[in-house]
């Protein structure tokens, strides 16, 4: 497995389990003040999933976000319908109801409102996260941490769980003009677009789904992509939908092509038809997310060129830096589509199993 870490003969993980009470003693009695057990940094589903996994263990614990309550579904465009089923979205055993087969951003917003309110979660909000080292030689966590306004304060803890995901870090073209206001590495909705012209880039699900709906909401759509043809991934229903639009001239589609800059009013181009410059009231850069690797790197995490993927221990999810997990979307590195919601939450547990059974070596 990608960024799993390499296995000591006999078959024992490199950081597997605090093999004996010598390093129980990382959590020496006389440790400084501490907030908790644990501090989970991210209040998305994997986050959630894990601060409850901690208090079914009996572990004292804080889940910090730098903005609010699963920011990164509240970011998914307004009528965004889930690929997958809400049976597979659901965390601590509460059922997730709803009359649709797959569900809604605005149902899976309320679900997880539920759940904070139904376990009682204890969540920091507009708490980020920019810095996670070692209080003392005793192996406390300090997270040091801007606060909304500029201010600053410090958080310690035994261990730490990073379930920051990928949606908070597009992956930047670098060309001219990607941060005038008009350009975007989100879509949100398509009415402000009628009847004017928009450049969408890229050729994966968001892309495609952005591009269906502003063309329904009449956009002058053109979908510019690197590659030759559209991803493989894209979902089984809108793959059709999206080359047939294209076939159909409907949607420009413009393939091989990448951008250069953008102007105010303009994309440039350069592609098989050479360099060409498209009029753009909105420009749609939907390439992608990835991790916060500047946060993992400066936590002492390992990040793998090759991937790039943080590396961790595939059974219980510690870095090379021990008492340091990550959980969720974090995990997948740059490509993001193996680590999502359904699988995301089942990191949680593993690792409050592991921090609960640390914690009674200690107690010994």
């Amino acid at each position: 497995m990608v960024g799993a870490v390499p296995r000591r003969p006999g078959g024992s993980t490199r950081h597997a389990a605090f093999a004996g009470r010598e390093q129980g003693r990382r959590y020496h009695g006389s440790m400084p003040a501490r907030d908790c057990d644990v501090l989970i940094v991210g209040a998305g589903p994997a986050g959630l999933a894990a601060a409850i996994a901690a208090k079914r263990e009996g572990l004292s614990y804080l889940v910090l976000d730098k903005g609010g309550l699963v920011e990164g579904i509240y970011r998914f465009p307004r009528n965004m319908v889930f690929f997958t089923t809400p049976e597979l979205l659901e965390i601590g055993g509460l059922p997730f109801v709803t009359p649709f087969e797959k569900p809604t951003r605005v149902e899976a917003l309320r679900y997880y409102r539920r759940v904070a309110d139904t376990f009682e979660l204890a969540v920091a909000f507009d708490e980020e996260v920019v810095g996670v080292r070692r209080a003392d030689a005793d192996g406390v966590f300090a997270l040091d941490i801007r606060t909304r306004g500029g201010g600053a304060r410090t958080r310690h803890g035994r261990a730490v769980v990073l379930a920051t995901g990928y949606y908070d870090q597009p992956n930047l073209l670098g060309v001219p003009g990607e941060e005038l206001p008009h350009v975007s590495h989100y879509y949100s909705e398509p009415h402000p677009f009628y009847r004017r012209p928009v450049v969408v880039v890229g050729g994966k699900n968001s892309a495609a789904e952005a591009a269906l709906d502003l063309h329904r909401a009449g956009a002058r759509v053109t979908l510019v992509h690197r590659e030759a043809a559209l991803g493989g991934s894209i979902k089984y229903w809108v793959k059709p939908d999206i080359e047939n639009r294209i076939a159909e001239g409907s949607i420009r589609g413009r393939f091989e092509t990448v951008v250069r800059r953008i102007t105010p009013a303009s994309v440039h181009l350069a592609g098989p038809e050479g360099d060409t410059e498209l009029p753009a009231d909105g420009v749609f850069l939907l390439t992608g997310y990835h991790p916060d690797w500047a946060l993992l790197e400066r936590a002492g995490v390992v990040i793998d060129p090759a991937g790039p993927v943080a590396r961790y221990d595939p059974e219980t999810f510690e870095t090379d830096v021990p008492n340091l997990f990550l959980a969720g979307g974090v995990v997948s590195g740059r490509t993001a589509a193996p680590v999502f919601i359904e699988n995301g939450r089942t990191h949680g547990a593993r690792i409050a199993r592991v921090i609960r059974a640390r914690l009674q070596v200690h107690s010994e």
